[in-house]
C-alpha cells in the first residue's frame, strides 16, 4: 500500500458520506409526499428520472475524471453534493421549496457521485496494491452494510423529532466532512495523460465500454451486475407497496425488515476474505453469485402477519450475505483487469449503466405491479434473477491480473 493514513482517509471520506446517505434514505420522496402533497406516480418519477437524467449526464465525466488529478475531482463532487443538498434545506425554511428543485437536486447529486465513484475507485487503484485490494473493497462493503442497517433507523428518529428536512442537513454535511477527508490525504495524485488525437472523438467517450465489452471476463460480470442490480432494485418500492399498503405492516417492522438483514452485508464482507483465502476466488465468487440470484425467490412466498415479516428478514439477510461476500471480489477483479489509465472511465461507464438499467426497470416493474399486483411482479423479478449466474465468467476467462488487457489493444480494437 503506497500510503496507508491515504487509504485511511479515503476510507473515512466514503464511511462519513455514506453513513449520511442512508441516514437520509428516503428523505426526498418523505418530503415530496408531507411537504408537496406529491402523487404516487410523481414520487416514483422523482426516483426514476433522477437515475435516468444523472446517467446520461454523466456520460462525459469519465474521460473528463480519466485527465485530471482525482482528489481535487472527488473534493469537487463533494462540495457540489454539498451545495445541491443543503440547498434543499434552504429552500424549506424560506417555503419556497419544489417538485421541480427537488428533480433538479437528486440530478445533481446523483451525477456528482458517478464522477466522484469513478474518481475514488482509480484513486484507490493507485494507493492500494494488487495483493490488498480484496481487503480494501471488503472494508468498503463493510462499511456500506453497517450504515445500511443504522441510518434508516436513525434517520427516522431525526424526522420524528426534528422534522422532515432534518436528515438532508445531515446528509449535506456529510459530503462537506468527507471533503475534507479527502483534503488530509497527502502524497502524489493519479492522472492519465489526454491524447490529442482522441480528445474529439467518440472513441475517448466510449472507452469504458469499448474496454469492459472487449474483456470477456470484465464483459460477464459487468451484465451480471447491472441486470442482477436492476431486477433487485425494481422490487423495493413493490415491497413498500405490498408491505406497507396491502399488508398494514407497522412502520417500525418495514424498518426492521430492511435494517436487520443488512447487517448480514457487514458479516459477509469479513468472510470475504478468510472464504477466498480458503476456497479460491472463482469457487467463491461463482457460489456467492449463484445464491444471491436464488435467495430473492422466497420473497414470493410473503404474507401478512409475523411469519410473513421473518420470511422478509430471512430471505433479505441471506441474499445481503451472499453480496457482502460476493461484491469486493467482483470491484477487485474488475479493478486488477483494468490499466490505472483506464480505471475512471470503465468505472463511469459501469455506475451510469447500472443507475440507467435500474431507473428502467423500476419503470418497467412499475407498470407490471400495477397490470397484475406487487406479489406477481416481485415473484417475476425472482425468477428472471435465476438466469443471471449464466453470464458470470468461466475459470478459464479470470486469467492473472498481469494478463489484463493494454490500454493500447482496446484503442485499436
Amino acid at each position: 500500500m503506497k500510503s496507508g493514513s491515504g487509504f485511511g482517509w479515503l476510507w473515512l471520506a466514503y464511511a462519513v458520506s455514506t453513513y449520511g446517505t442512508w441516514i437520509a434514505f428516503g428523505a426526498f420522496p418523505l418530503i415530496a409526499i408531507r411537504v408537496l402533497h406529491s402523487s404516487a406516480f410523481a414520487v416514483s418519477l422523482l426516483e426514476a428520472v433522477g437515475l435516468a437524467v444523472a446517467s446520461i449526464v454523466a456520460v462525459p465525466l469519465g474521460p473528463w475524471v480519466e485527465h485530471r488529478s482525482k482528489r481535487p475531482v472527488m473534493i469537487a463532487m463533494d462540495l457540489a453534493r454539498f451545495l445541491a443538498i443543503a440547498s434543499v434545506a434552504v429552500a424549506y425554511f424560506l417555503g419556497v421549496l419544489s417538485y421541480g428543485q427537488l428533480l433538479v437536486v437528486s440530478v445533481v447529486s446523483g451525477t456528482a457521485s458517478i464522477a466522484f465513484t469513478a474518481a475514488s475507485g482509480a484513486y484507490l487503484k493507485y494507493l492500494v496494491r494488487g495483493d490488498q485490494l480484496l481487503a480494501a473493497n471488503g472494508k468498503f462493503e463493510g462499511t456500506s452494510w453497517v450504515a445500511t442497517a443504522a441510518g434508516p433507523p436513525l434517520g427516522g428518529a431525526l424526522v420524528g423529532l426534528f422534522g422532515p428536512v432534518s436528515t438532508i442537513m445531515v446528509d449535506a454535511f456529510s459530503y462537506l466532512l468527507s471533503a475534507l477527508g479527502v483534503l488530509r490525504i497527502c502524497g502524489d495524485d493519479v492522472a492519465t495523460p489526454r491524447d490529442p488525437a482522441t480528445r474529439l472523438r467518440g472513441a475517448e467517450l466510449l472507452g469504458g465500454w469499448r474496454f469492459i465489452l472487449h474483456d470477456r471476463a470484465l464483459r460477464g460480470l459487468f451484465l451480471n451486475s447491472i441486470l442482477v442490480g436492476g431486477l433487485i432494485m425494481a422490487t423495493v418500492p413493490l415491497l413498500a407497496v405490498l408491505l406497507l399498503g396491502e399488508y398494514h405492516f407497522p412502520a417500525w417492522q418495514y424498518g426492521l425488515a430492511f435494517g436487520v438483514p443488512a447487517l448480514g452485508g457487514f458479516v459477509g464482507a469479513r468472510l470475504c476474505a478468510r472464504v477466498v483465502n480458503r476456497y479460491g476466488r472463482y469457487r467463491v465468487m461463482t457460489a456467492s453469485g449463484w445464491l444471491r440470484s436464488l435467495f430473492p425467490l422466497g420473497l414470493a412466498f410473503i404474507h401478512p402477519g409475523i411469519t410473513g415479516l421473518l420470511t422478509v428478514i430471512i430471505v433479505e439477510g441471506l441474499l445481503i450475505v451472499c453480496m457482502g461476500i460476493f461484491n469486493p471480489i467482483y470491484a477487485t477483479e474488475r479493478l486488477q483487469r483494468t490499466p490505472a489509465d483506464h480505471a475512471a472511465r470503465v468505472l463511469s461507464a459501469w455506475s451510469v449503466s447500472s443507475k440507467l438499467v435500474q431507473a428502467i426497470v423500476m419503470v418497467i416493474w412499475g407498470i407490471l405491479a400495477t397490470l397484475t399486483s406487487p406479489l406477481a411482479a416481485i415473484t417475476i423479478s425472482g425468477v428472471l434473477l435465476l438466469a443471471t449466474p449464466l453470464l458470470l465468467p468461466k475459470r478459464t476467462h479470470l486469467l492473472s491480473p498481469e494478463r489484463a488487457l493494454p490500454a493500447e489493444d482496446v484503442q485499436a480494437a
